[in-house]
């Protein structure tokens, strides 16, 4: 029998492909958000329940309806630079809200929660690829927000001894549905792939931030992992849960990383066109290099693997869902 998911901050970019997943799986994705960032026209495959995470009443209000033994947690502000100038409502909505969140689903008997956390958490790390017991020492408040928030989890789980919890530090999430038809769009976009192929389709040169990293070319280096790729992950939490008061953390990266230029270069080639790029200086709170080690951990414990996180799929179903 399916069940029934409170996907939480699920119309935004990972969320609504989660959502989509499910479903396709036999599942009921009941999608809570307030659509401050996400989108409206993303939430059809479920039932849609308007509320912000940090709404106890709204909170309440969706958890006593829809009785989800599983909530996935996608909610939250991610934009590194916005971060760095906005910081409290970072700490608000990603940390306030995310304790809110917590308590209702302690409160109303949710067995299994999933935070979408990031490689964020790891700031400038000092060895490559980041294994999981790298020490955490994020470099801007969206990474500390993220690390607040995996602490709050563990915590909450710990004393409740009935919630188990599982946090997946995303690295790069790229990509969009092989079908086309749902994709990545943040306003203000600023995800690399996206920017690059708004650039092919309009010709306006796309902002490269920073070319003197000490990086192999001098660009910031990155893993990317295709969208369809990290919910797969989410669904294999529903035949791999952890233990009640247990809480688990996975790296989701492929293990390899690609540069800006490279990225660059992969867009082109699938595009077809030499794509203008205007170099500026960089962003505060950019780390060089961000790759993922004990990728393996994954694999072993909930059988997932990346299979179209190279960087031709990644790139060429972004391109499906730009051209339309």
């Amino acid at each position: 029998m399916g069940e029934t998911v409170l996907v939480v901050g699920g119309a935004g970019y990972i969320g609504s492909h989660c959502a989509r997943m499910l479903a396709e799986r036999g599942h009921t994705p009941v999608v809570f958000d307030n659509l401050s960032t996400g989108w409206k026209d993303a939430v059809r495959f479920g039932p849609f329940e308007h509320g912000d995470i940090r709404d106890a009443t709204a909170v309440a209000r969706a958890l006593r309806a829809h009785q989800p033994k599983l909530v996935l947690h996608f909610a939250a502000r991610s934009l590194v630079g916005e971060s760095m100038q906005r910081p409290l409502d970072y700490y608000d909505n990603n940390v306030t809200g995310s304790v809110v969140l917590l308590e209702g689903c302690v409160r109303h008997g949710v067995e299994n929660f999933v935070l979408s956390s990031t490689a964020a958490v790891y700031g400038v790390p000092e060895r490559m690829p980041i294994g999981l017991d790298a020490p955490l020492a994020p470099i801007n408040p969206y990474g500390a927000s993220k690390m607040m928030v995996e602490r709050a989890i563990e915590d909450a789980c710990r004393a409740s001894g009935a919630m188990g919890a599982t946090c997946f530090r995303y690295f790069n999430a790229a990509g969009a549905h092989p079908e086309g038809d749902l994709g990545e769009r943040h306003e203000p976009e600023t995800h690399l792939i996206p920017n690059v192929l708004k650039a092919a389709v309009n010709g306006t040169p796309m902002s490269l931030f920073g070319d003197d990293y000490d990086t192999p070319d001098g660009t910031c280096v990155r893993d990317y992992v295709h969208v369809q790729d990290l919910v797969e992950a989410h669904l294999a939490v529903l035949a791999h849960p952890p233990r009640a008061g247990e809480t688990r953390r996975y790296n989701l990266g492929t293990g390899e990383g690609l540069s800006v230029k490279q990225v660059i270069l992969a867009c082109e080639a699938e595009t077809g066109g030499k794509i203008p790029v205007d170099i500026k200086p960089r962003r505060p709170g950019d780390p060089p290099s961000l790759v993922a080690g004990d990728t393996e951990k994954a694999r072993a414990e909930l059988g997932w693997t990346p299979r179209r996180s190279d960087v031709g799929t990644i790139v060429g179903d972004a391109w499906r869902w730009h051209r339309r």
